[in-house]
């Protein structure tokens, strides 16, 4: 019965890790209402939020949280400074050249969490790079870089104000997929009810510091309205907090390597509703590249889902 019951977690794993990033692509739709506040502002409101609604885990695991090594102190900072406060910053800034780029370009431009996150993988985690693997990750690549630049080459608007935000979106991609290696190595030691609160609160505690340090951010609080603490609400509650608890549930059982190619149901997913929603729609080109994105996810579902099931 344990062996059945592990073998059925693990094939949730990779499944896990899709619908987080089918709730991140949700987020740019809700974010785009908060685009008056400065975005160390958003940063800190949605981690402070988060960090509130999971405060019970901290509580109850107390114990074990004060019997942490450095190496895994060290670790959680790395995933609160980059994959809380400079990723959130970047792709947030990003966003706010939503006249010079589509949104979903934003998105998009993740594709290259791969290429960081594999790298640092084979270096901090050691882990074993099949062929297989490499091979779907090009693919991978390949599809989302078509979907970006249908015309095979980047673009110049107004002064090349839409590259600033590809930057802006390639180093939220780096922010992010470091943290993806750095969040596997934690959990090597740390339940997800640990890891999710202790990130959100360090995440709060560093932006927090920074707006005390800036008073002129301090003054903007009175300003946010209700309907941007409602939307600060919704985030927490669906992309941000319960879309990170999801997330790092499913790192548990998939590779640092891997999850980074399943989160590309992230971009595929924004494609679609940048469309739906704003009537930008998709080329010949980059309808190839979405084909390509999407066999490539599915592809490496069912390579981690055997896997999952040849290690029980």
């Amino acid at each position: 019965m344990n062996n059945h019951q592990a073998i059925n977690w693990k094939r949730v794993g990779p499944f896990a890790i899709i619908l987080a990033a089918l709730l991140w692509s949700v987020d740019a739709l809700m974010r785009q209402n908060l685009y008056s506040l400065p975005s160390i502002v958003i940063v800190f409101s949605e981690h402070a939020l988060g960090f509130l609604v999971t405060l019970p885990w901290l509580i109850q695991n107390r114990k074990q949280i004060q019997s942490l090594s450095n190496k895994t102190w060290l670790s959680i900072f790395w995933i609160a400074l980059f994959g809380g406060i400079m990723g959130t910053l970047f792709y947030t800034k990003a966003l706010s050249y939503i006249q010079y780029i589509n949104f979903s370009v934003v998105v998009l431009l993740q594709k290259l969490q791969p290429i960081f996150a594999i790298f640092l993988a084979g270096i901090i985690l050691r882990e074993k790079l099949r062929p297989r693997f490499l091979a779907w990750a090009v693919v991978a690549l390949i599809g989302g870089y078509l979907v970006t630049f249908p015309t095979g080459r980047p673009t110049f608007i107004d002064g090349g104000k839409n590259i600033v935000a590809g930057l802006l979106a390639v180093g939220a991609a780096f922010a992010w997929g470091s943290s993806t290696v750095m969040g596997k190595y934690s959990l090597r030691n740390l339940d997800t009810r640990i890891i999710t609160p202790l990130r959100l609160g360090l995440t709060a505690a560093v932006s927090g510091l920074y707006i005390v340090l800036n008073n002129d951010l301090v003054g903007v609080f009175p300003d946010v309205t209700g309907t941007q603490w409602l939307y600060l609400i919704a985030i927490v509650f669906s992309s941000g907090t319960v879309a990170l608890s999801i997330y790092y549930f499913g790192l548990k059982f998939v590779d640092a390597s891997k999850s980074t190619i399943l989160e590309m149901f992230w971009p595929l997913s924004a494609v679609t509703i940048d469309w739906v929603f704003f009537d930008h729609w998709l080329t010949v080109t980059q309808v190839m590249g979405a084909v390509l994105l999407l066999i490539a996810i599915l592809r490496v579902t069912k390579r981690a889902t055997e896997i999952a099931v040849e290690a029980t």
